[in-house]
């Protein structure tokens, strides 16, 4: 099983940090500590897989994660596995009735942000009786997060469940009695990770009041690589997006306060090269689904633990990546034994060229049985384009986003305007 499952994803091989877990699952409760990047989901899903079984028509297993791109995240990988088991994920951000109408074909495998699975908890959405398993995904953020008192709830349910999975990327000196661990192992991959990566550390000595200056020199002299610019707090976010935008930067921003759709779009148009640039909280520092990236710059000096999830954004699984810190003259991190070598920056700033992808949407999707390879057909054949000009497909249940090279975008858009897709007639735009 666990083989042609490796065979769909393309994967040759489980790594260590996976074996070990699916040995451990196999024994008792877990503790899986391993940093971003590293394959945590595949490791405890390929462990959570055995338990389920086809003829039970309900709820067997459920997974809490602490925000709801990580809980959509988790459900595209279990779909990619093609196990035959069916997925769903809940979360908050839009209407729960079309969560209730389809939890009345329950899922083998549930997925949900804390809140929202204890609202249908309440509710009497689903039935825990045969909830055999439990994943506790990014516990510790959960606890940040204030989800505690649901998460009680939440486990204070389950009264059949037999195995508990508790996976962070950060070790945490106490785990609480209420997520009921009984005698767990745990496979903790965290030292070594912290040698692994092939990580260098750079300061950027920032004049007063020159901060913004000093962040637009680096992604200048960084060019069209890939980067993320990490800042504490929201409102830092869009101050730094305003200057890059009156700059003529083109990027992203990501915070807690966006609407999920508007957060939904920013990492698509990241994932797809339409922004090169990422301005974020420590939200976007770990668990969501976000390519390799080149750079990662601390606007902000961040606490110890935010500084190495946010460097886990870059050199990951053998990969290289630069960390910038942005550095007041004398200023050095506690945590950091002496202030990293200095860079650098040219003496002028000279804008890189814009990336050369935009972003289409068109209004269908899963639910209208519309898959990529209909979607690559209809826009070659349709609209114009050469297989060279088209990037990156997502499909969402009703949407799907696409990346196509910006000089082709209003051509294409013009042309595929009154074509149908699949016999149905679609709306084609431009992103916003």
């Amino acid at each position: 099983m666990i083989q042609n499952i490796l065979n769909t994803l393309k994967i040759a091989s489980l790594n260590e940090m996976q074996e070990q877990t699916l040995a451990a699952a196999q024994k008792s409760d877990v503790i899986l500590l391993s940093p971003t990047g590293s394959g945590k989901t595949l490791g405890y899903l390929l462990s959570v897989l055995p338990r389920l079984k086809p003829e039970v028509q309900e709820v067997q297993a459920l997974i809490l994660a602490p925000s709801r791109e990580l809980a959509m995240q988790i459900e595209q990988v279990f779909r990619s596995m093609a196990t035959g088991f069916r997925v769903d994920s809940l979360y908050g951000g839009h209407a729960t009735n079309p969560e209730k109408r389809s939890l009345t074909n329950p899922p083998a495998l549930l997925v949900g942000t804390p809140g929202r699975i204890a609202y249908h908890l309440r509710e009497e959405n689903f039935s825990t009786a045969a909830i055999k398993t439990l994943v506790l995904d990014e516990f510790d953020k959960s606890l940040e997060y204030g989800f505690q008192e649901d998460m009680a709830y939440i486990i204070g349910q389950l009264r059949e469940v037999d195995k508990r999975l508790l996976v962070s990327a950060t070790a945490m000196p106490q785990v609480p009695s209420f997520t009921k661990l009984k005698n767990p192992i745990t496979v903790n991959f965290l030292q070594e990770a912290n040698n692994a990566p092939d990580l260098q550390v750079k300061a950027v000595e920032v004049q007063k009041g020159n901060k913004m200056s000093a962040l637009m020199g680096v992604l200048c002299s960084i060019g069209t690589a890939s980067s993320m610019v990490f800042c504490n707090q929201r409102d830092t976010v869009e101050a730094v997006s305003d200057f890059l935008r009156d700059k003529g930067l083109p990027h992203g921003i990501f915070h807690g306060g966006l609407e999920q759709p508007d957060r939904e779009r920013t990492l698509m148009k990241f994932r797809n090269g339409t922004y090169r640039t990422l301005v974020s909280t420590d939200l976007a520092a770990r668990g969501l689904d976000i390519p390799e990236v080149e750079f990662v710059i601390h606007f902000q000096v961040p606490d110890q633990e935010n500084f190495t999830h946010r460097n886990g954004r870059t050199a990951r699984m053998n990969a290289k990546g630069t960390s910038y810190l942005l550095l007041q003259p004398g200023e050095k991190p506690p945590y950091l034994p002496k202030i990293p070598p200095l860079e650098n920056l040219p003496a002028k700033a000279v804008l890189p060229p814009p990336s050369p992808w935009e972003t289409i949407y068109i209004s269908a999707g899963k639910k209208d049985k519309v898959n990529k390879v209909d979607i690559v057909g209809w826009m070659l054949q349709k609209g114009g384009l050469d297989k060279s000009e088209l990037g990156r497909i997502e499909l969402l249940d009703n949407a799907a986003f696409v990346a196509v090279s910006k000089k082709k975008l209003e051509k294409a858009v013009q042309l595929l305007q009154n074509e149908k897709l699949k016999g149905k007639k679609v709306k084609i735009e431009q992103a916003s």
